[in-house]
């Protein structure tokens, strides 16, 4: 069988066929049940050449020693995908474990190197008004909240909020 060279960290029922399905859930298609909050995760160094996270950091505790653990199990020049909840949506407070929220400018922190994070690009990043829900809303709103971000998040997330940020970065070794 051959090694699978993607993975999907906290997959839930989101299974990836062409990844390795990761999640403290023995879900249909979960590949590993790993509690993502243990480290060192149970993958080799310079495994993986595509990351997805969608909707799991924000559940973690501790957002360094998660990229760190991305990075390291990721081959160099890696994509990563992150889809968290920004800040201003609902839903990040509802959830009772969510243990953290996110600006758009939130990952601008990995591409300082600042705090000891572990350094990646930023390859593209984007506000959603409604994720994945309503699509016609978010082809009406995503151009005017990703106009300005920083204006937007200043200004205009508690009267016009949106409901998660995705980011592409690429791992830098």
């Amino acid at each position: 069988m051959k090694q699978k060279t993607h993975i999907n960290i906290g997959c839930g029922k989101d299974i990836k066929k062409d990844c390795l399905n990761v999640d403290c859930i023995k879900y249909p298609g979960v590949d590993v049940v790993w509690d993502l909050d243990k480290f060192p995760w149970p993958f080799a160094d310079n495994s993986f050449s595509e990351v997805y996270a969608r909707h799991i950091i924000e559940h973690l505790s501790d957002f360094k020693k998660t990229l760190e653990e991305i990075r390291r199990i990721s081959t160099n020049g890696a994509k990563v995908f992150i889809v968290v909840p920004h800040f201003s949506f609902v839903g990040a407070y509802w959830d009772p474990t969510h243990k953290r929220f996110f600006s758009f400018f939130t990952f601008d922190y990995l591409e300082k190197g600042v705090y000891g994070l572990p350094l990646f690009r930023i390859k593209r990043r984007k506000l959603n008004f409604t994720g994945e829900k309503y699509p016609l809303l978010n082809h009406f709103f995503n151009p005017f909240i990703n106009l300005s971000p920083v204006l937007y998040e200043r200004f205009f997330c508690w009267i016009l909020p949106c409901a998660e940020i995705s980011v592409e970065l690429e791992v830098i070794k």
